[in-house]
């Protein structure tokens, strides 16, 4: 069977013939389409359609296929198709999956669910499944397979060779052999280049890497997808307290690991979650993004609490009326590339308490020079354009004060944030938003009647 891999322009071409072909009712020439194309893009199509389509893609396509399908779909789409399948289905799609596939459909199931697809599944699969749930989803044992080929430290190459060839295949993204001893204690690991280029009568002891840097089972997802960046490692071995070999981490876990990761930081800085579905129901989507815009709107009336205070002073000088969002808005900019840095350097593991106050002097001398930068500007510009040097000294020396907590808040948020153990990408942005508007209009509002009023 031949299987075409699609580029983003073929995939839309592709999506525009299926919906043509599904309108004319060519049902049997869209499973053959279907079945023609790679599951990633099999995928893509299914999250690139519309509800009604979707449904109607999902009933066409091959049941060997369905487990390779539901691996490469986002998170929201899966749950909602696993949630329709019968148990008989699921039992039959997860029988081909990686581990760490499988014990994500098992643990998205409702726990009727969950004990008739077990009872539906062979004694290896259960085995296989009752094992990769015994870890938490978001750890290293979340994230290994158990697909290791493992040899011992005793024999020599040629006896591996022959093993291999009388095994005949290699699980997926195998570049290393792990050897351990009869415990199944790592001892190293044999580069598949230097088995396949030495003499075959060497012993593998003498070759093994001893040196090879295992993963702990308890380590998070996060910080083994930075391991493998460091390291550009295509595998590697996970192990338990004991040093036991459990299982392995292939790169095309750690891809998903952080994409994801990447995915909730640019969503949750919109507050909005990563696995949002682009197509998902209208009402599921208003009703999620409602408690965002809920709590924006607490803090916009914050905001303008502050305004309220100085409502003489609104009264009476127009043009602070008009230039008042200028300090907010400096404020707010500045601070979200504070922000931005900062979360970005707390995911790549860049930052920790060793270094978290000199961040934190650094944002606020990088505010604080910005602010009178820009503050000299903004005075320049209302000189010459209102012809009064007492408005532009005041918008400048608010925009100094906002831009230096802007800088501060900034760097502080996030950090705080990772220490009461919520997540900065998520909440950051609001806090920073509110605390800009509130600092800048509090700073401008109140300098002017300082000077301007008394």
């Amino acid at each position: 069977m031949a299987v075409e891999l699609l580029d983003n322009e073929q995939t839309e071409l592709r999506l525009s013939q299926l919906n043509q072909a599904l309108g004319s009712g060519m049902f049997v020439h869209v499973r053959q389409m279907l079945l023609n194309m790679a599951a990633s893009d099999i995928a893509l199509v299914l999250e690139s359609s519309p509800p009604r389509t979707r449904q109607i893609l999902w009933q066409l396509i091959d049941q060997e296929q369905t487990g390779e399908v539901l691996e490469e779909l986002g998170e929201e789409l899966k749950d909602q198709l696993i949630r329709q399948m019968s148990p008989e289905r699921l039992a039959r799609a997860a029988a081909g999956l990686d581990t760490d596939d499988l014990a994500y459909i098992l643990r998205s199931l409702p726990d009727s669910l969950y004990k008739q697809v077990l009872q539906s599944m062979g004694s290896q699969d259960r085995s296989r499944a009752e094992q990769a749930l015994a870890y938490p989803e978001e750890s290293a044992g979340g994230l290994m397979n158990t697909d290791t080929v493992t040899i011992r430290p005793d024999v020599n190459l040629d006896v591996i060779l022959r093993y291999l060839r009388q095994r005949g295949s290699l699980p997926e993204a195998t570049d290393t052999l792990y050897v351990v001893d009869r415990r199944d204690i790592l001892l190293g690991g044999v580069n598949i280049a230097t088995l396949l280029t030495r003499d075959p009568s060497t012993p593998v002891r003498e070759l093994m890497d001893a040196d090879l840097e295992a993963i702990p089972v308890t380590m998070t997802d996060s910080e083994v997808a930075q391991l493998f960046e460091r390291h550009d490692w295509l595998s590697a071995p996970v192990i338990d307290q004991d040093g036991r070999l459990l299982g392995r981490i292939t790169i095309d876990d750690v891809v998903d690991v952080i994409r994801e990761d990447a995915d909730h930081t640019m969503m949750g800085m919109a507050g909005m979650d990563e696995d949002e579905d682009t197509f998902g129901p209208v009402l599921r989507s208003t009703l999620r993004r409602s408690m965002w815009l809920t709590i924006n709107l607490f803090a916009a009336l914050l905001a303008a609490s502050v305004s309220n205070l100085f409502e003489n002073t609104l009264e009476q000088f127009a043009t602070i009326a008009i230039l008042m969002t200028i300090v907010p808005s400096m404020g707010g900019v500045a601070g979200n590339q504070t922000l931005a840095l900062v979360i970005r350097g707390i995911a790549l593991g860049h930052i920790g308490q060793s270094n978290s106050r000199w961040l934190l002097g650094k944002e606020l001398a990088i505010g604080f020079l910005n602010g009178l930068l820009w503050s000299s500007l903004v005075c320049l510009a209302i000189w010459v354009w209102k012809g009064e040097w007492q408005l532009g000294a005041l918008i400048g020396g608010a925009m100094l004060i906002n831009m230096t907590v802007a800088g501060l808040a900034g760097a502080a948020i996030p950090l705080l944030l990772k220490k009461l153990k919520v997540d900065p990408a998520l909440a950051g942005g609001m806090l920073l938003t509110t605390v800009t508007d509130v600092i800048g209009l509090f700073a401008f509002l109140g300098l002017a009647t300082l000077f301007l009023l008394h």
